[in-house]
C-alpha cells in the first residue's frame, strides 16, 4: 500500500478517527496509574500528555515497519484498511505534523497506550501491552538525550527497581561497519549483533557469515566490539567521521550525566543495537537487575521520522517503558507495597437483618473516610462470613450484632491475632486511616 500524502490525508476523501472502547486489565491499570504519576511526577520533564485513537489506517502506522515491495494485499487479503497500533512513536510523528501550527518546539510529551504486536506470547512478551513513552521533538540538543536517561533513572529508583542503562550510538554501529569495510551489510550486522544476550559472541559470528558477511569483517567487528569505553573505540573508529561522530555525541552525553549522582548505573554498552530503522544517534536500553528478563525500557534519537508524513528535517528522541514488562521484574522481585496488594482494610459482618442494615449506614461512613471497605452481602453463619474474610485478605472484620448496635461499640478483629475489642465507628475510622 503506498503511503498517503499529509495533504490527502487530512482531506475528508479518508476517515480521520475511529471510534473504540478498551477493556483494561485489573493488573495493567494499577501499574498504568503508578508508572503516569511517577513520570508526571519527575520536575526534570516539563511535559504534555497526549491521548491517541488505537486504531490507525495501515499507511499510516506501517510506514516505517512495512518489509521492501510486498504489498499488504499479499499479507492481509481479506481484511479492512485498518490495523492495531503497532507503537507509539510512529503515531506521534504524524500527530506532531497534525498538529505542528499549534505546537511550540521543542515539544515535549508523554503517553501511555496500548500496542499490539504478533509475536508468539512468552514470559515478558504479549500481543498486547501497554507503552509509556516520553520524546521531545524539534530539536537535535543532546541534552534531551541526558534528561532522557535521567528519567529513566528517576523514575525506576521511584519504583525500588535496580536497573542497568545503557547507551550506544548508531553512528558508532555505522562506524563500525565502515571500519570493516561492511557499510553495505549494516542492517545485518546490527541484527546479528542485536542478538548478541541471546546467542553469544559465537552465534553472532555465525548469523553475520549466514549473511553473507565475510571472515575478515566478522574478525574486525568483534575486535572493535571488545572496546570497553569511548577513549578505547576511539582509535578503532579514526578512519570513519561517521563513528567518530557518534564517540563525540555519547562523550557530551555523558558529560551532561556526570552532573550529578545517579541512583543506577548508566554506562555506555558498544554492542547495544536497537533493531528499527529509525534510530539514527544515541540509543537507549534498560535491564533490571536480579531477575531474567529481557529490556524493560528502549529508545534512541530519530532524525527524520515526521518526513514520511511530509514534514522533513525535524530532530526528535524519545524513551518507552515497558509497562507490563517492569510489572512482571516487580511482581518477581516482590517490589510492590504489600498494601498495594491488600487493598481492602475491613469488612462487616452482620447477624441478622438489621444489623446488616445498621452495617451498611456504618459502611457509607468508613467510605466517606477514604477507608476502602465492604460488607458481607447477607447475614450468614459467622464461620462463612470470617472465611470470606480471610479470603479476601482483608486485615479487619467488623461484627455487627443487637449488642453492638444497642452500645455503639463496634466488634472490631484483627483477622492475623484473632484479637477483638469494642470501638466505636469513629474511632475505627482513625485507626484504620492510620
Amino acid at each position: 500500500m503506498d503511503l498517503l500524502s499529509l495533504k490527502e490525508f487530512l482531506s475528508n476523501k479518508y476517515e480521520r478517527t475511529i471510534h473504540g472502547i478498551l477493556e483494561l486489565k485489573k493488573e495493567t491499570q494499577k501499574f498504568k496509574n503508578i508508572t503516569k504519576q511517577e513520570i508526571s511526577n519527575s520536575k526534570i520533564f516539563s511535559k504534555k500528555s497526549i491521548d491517541e485513537q488505537f486504531r490507525y489506517f495501515l499507511h499510516v502506522e506501517l510506514p516505517k515497519f512495512k518489509n521492501a515491495q510486498i504489498s499488504s494485499k499479499t499479507l492481509v487479503p481479506s481484511i479492512s484498511k485498518r490495523g492495531l497500533r503497532y507503537d507509539l512513536t510512529v503515531p506521534f510523528a504524524r500527530f506532531v505534523v497534525m498538529n505542528q501550527s499549534e505546537l511550540t518546539f521543542p515539544f515535549k510529551r508523554y503517553q501511555i497506550q496500548p500496542v499490539w504486536r504478533a509475536d508468539r506470547p512468552q514470559k515478558g512478551r504479549y500481543q498486547e501491552f501497554y507503552q509509556c513513552d516520553v520524546d521531545v521533538v524539534g530539536s537535535d540538543s543532546l541534552v534531551y538525550e541526558a534528561e532522557l536517561a535521567q528519567i529513566y533513572d528517576e523514575v525506576f529508583a521511584r519504583l525500588g527497581l535496580e536497573v542497568v542503562i545503557k547507551i550506544n550510538n548508531r553512528k558508532v554501529l555505522a562506524g563500525i561497519a565502515e571500519a570493516a569495510g561492511i557499510s553495505d551489510s549494516f542492517m545485518d550486522m546490527t541484527i546479528a549483533i542485536d542478538k548478541l544476550d541471546k546467542i553469544g559472541m559465537e552465534g553472532v559470528e555465525k548469523e553475520m557469515a549466514g549473511r553473507g558477511i565475510p571472515e575478515t569483517a566478522i574478525n574486525k567487528v568483534k575486535t572493535i566490539l571488545k572496546a570497553k569505553s569511548l577513549e578505547e573505540l576511539k582509535p578503532l573508529l579514526a578512519d570513519s567521521a561517521a563513528g567518530i561522530k557518534g564517540v563525540e555525541e555519547l562523550e557530551t552525553v555523558f558529560d551532561y550525566l556526570g552532573i550529578g549522582e545517579s541512583a543506577n548505573e548508566i554506562v555506555f554498552d558498544i554492542t547495544l543495537a536497537r533493531g528499527l530503522s529509525y534510530y539514527t544517534g544515541c540509543i537507549f536500553e534498560v535491564q533490571a537487575k536480579g531477575v531474567q528478563m529481557g529490556s524493560i525500557g528502549g529508545g534512541g534519537r530519530y532524525d527524520d521520522l515526521t518526513g514520511v508524513f511530509g514534514m522533513p528535517g525535524t530532530s526528535g528522541v524519545g524513551v518507552s517503558f515497558g509497562a507490563e514488562r517492569i510489572f512482571d521484574v516487580m511482581e518477581e522481585l516482590k517490589l510492590f507495597p504489600e498494601d498495594s496488594a491488600i487493598r481492602l482494610k475491613a469488612v462487616f459482618l452482620a447477624f441478622d437483618e438489621a444489623s446488616h442494615r445498621y452495617a451498611f449506614r456504618c459502611l457509607r461512613q468508613l467510605r466517606a473516610a477514604g477507608v476502602n471497605a465492604e460488607i458481607y452481602p447477607e447475614p450468614a453463619k459467622m464461620g462463612k462470613q470470617f472465611k470470606y474474610v480471610d479470603k479476601r485478605n482483608a486485615p479487619y472484620a467488623i461484627v455487627i450484632g443487637s449488642n453492638e448496635m444497642a452500645s455503639g461499640e463496634l466488634g472490631f478483629k484483627n483477622m492475623k491475632t484473632g484479637e477483638q475489642e469494642g470501638l466505636r465507628l469513629e474511632e475505627i475510622i482513625e485507626r484504620l486511616k492510620g
